[in-house]
């Protein structure tokens, strides 16, 4: 008798739980790194595949975290959060997204990291057999929660050939009348496609009419680039009554260990996740807080990001192109998405993106993220490590001659 897996639960498979058979693709990725410096311990892998910033949280901000993490009034639960964080959030939206009118003290709350929100929300709406709609390819973390809860998940794919935009017109009537949550992420992961005012507009219309809540996911929203500026569905007129948003300070503040994020909606929907909160988790460390209170109020942290990414984006894509792969500069996110080669010359075939970014990793020991959703594609990252220009020209260029030592075909 298996003492454990006879009480396993069926949403994770009963006593058929194998973890290996459910391995998260950045598991995979990770595992296939390790692998290759096992085989080749003096190989230099160029890391185009992480999804996180490459430097650290700005001196300030760490400065704040000393100070006040060993004060005696920091000790405490923190709960659904210190006001202080929230009326810093709430200054951050009007200054960076204009949005004026949200309150504080009753439409913000923080979060352990953007991953644990998403992951809550789901247990305020889904009962067994309703359903959510999410775009793919994306972030799996509201999905895997409702299925967990007995939900149905309805995908929404995002083809290049709609601009990487959801098409809302074929949802069946069946899906749309047990529907409860829609949830989107612009400026997109992995795609880097932003949203327009007129795209808000139609999620919106779409909301009211299907009676569906919309969560947005604006984790890089900050992360623009050339003449696009930050956009929030909130800005929208209408989107506070029909959805909630979610913001990170992983991607903006280079603050991705720190675990520190908030949630902006109406009361009615504030007060739901609140309550759904404060029986999972105590809160964040009111420490890493108050450092978050510093980082909202220096967006010149994000500004010099923003700049650093949009010179490594304009490396990278000359770069690609120069190799034969059709991509265009993003206007946000620290990502490049790019359709797959059909192979190489030496006659390998390329079945999917996972083949071919294996093949690449193999054979040039460059590491992407390969995504088979909505088409076969590549995502490359620009946070790769490099000092300065110099070098992040030196790693673009190398990341070029190898792929063209590889003789792909497109």
């Amino acid at each position: 008798m298996d003492f454990v897996g006879e009480k396993i639960a069926n949403r994770l498979g009963g006593k058929n739980f194998d973890p290996s058979k459910k391995s998260y693709k950045f598991m995979k990725i990770k595992s296939a790194k390790a692998e290759l410096k096992l085989k080749y311990p003096d190989a230099k892998i160029i890391d185009l595949g992480v999804g996180e910033p490459d430097i650290q949280a700005d001196s300030k901000v760490v400065d704040v975290l000393c100070n006040e993490a060993g004060k005696i009034e920091n000790r405490w639960y923190a709960d659904n959060g210190i006001q202080e964080f929230k009326d810093a959030a709430a200054k951050y939206l009007k200054r960076v997204y204009g949005i004026c009118n949200v309150d504080p003290n009753n439409e913000i709350m923080h979060g352990i990291g953007s991953k644990p929100i998403l992951a809550m929300i789901p247990l305020c709406f889904i009962n067994s057999g309703d359903v959510i709609l999410t775009t793919v390819p994306g972030y799996p973390v509201i999905a895997n929660h409702t299925r967990y809860l007995g939900g149905e998940v309805y995908n929404l794919p995002l083809y290049k050939e709609n601009n990487y935009y959801p098409d809302f017109s074929n949802i069946p009537d069946d899906i749309l009348k047990r529907a409860k949550l829609l949830y989107i992420n612009y400026p997109n992961n992995p795609t880097g496609q932003v949203a327009t005012r007129e795209f808000y507009e139609e999620v919106i219309d779409f909301a009211k009419r299907n009676d569906i809540f919309v969560i947005s996911d604006a984790s890089y929203s900050a992360l623009t680039f050339d003449d696009y500026k930050p956009l929030s569905f909130l800005s929208v007129d209408g989107a506070k009554e029909v959805g909630a948003e979610v913001y990170s300070l992983s991607k903006a503040f280079n603050m991705t260990g720190w675990r520190l994020a908030f949630i902006v909606g109406n009361k009615r929907f504030i007060d739901l996740y609140a309550d759904v909160k404060s029986t999972i988790d105590s809160g964040q460390f009111i420490a890493i807080q108050k450092a978050g209170i510093c980082a909202l109020n220096n967006v010149d942290i994000t500004h010099n990001n923003c700049e650093r990414y949009s010179r490594r984006h304009d490396l990278l894509v000359c770069a690609l192109r120069e190799v034969g792969f059709d991509v265009t500069k993003p206007k946000a996110t620290f990502y490049c998405y790019a359709p797959i080669p059909k192979g190489t010359k030496c006659g390998k075939i390329f079945t999917n993106a996972e083949d071919a970014s294996s093949y690449i990793l193999e054979n040039a020991f460059i590491s992407t993220v390969p995504w088979d959703d909505a088409g076969a594609f590549l995502r490359f990252s620009v946070t790769f490590e490099a000092k300065d220009y110099e070098e992040e020209k030196k790693i673009v260029d190398e990341v070029k001659e190898r792929l063209l030592k590889l003789e792909l075909v497109f």
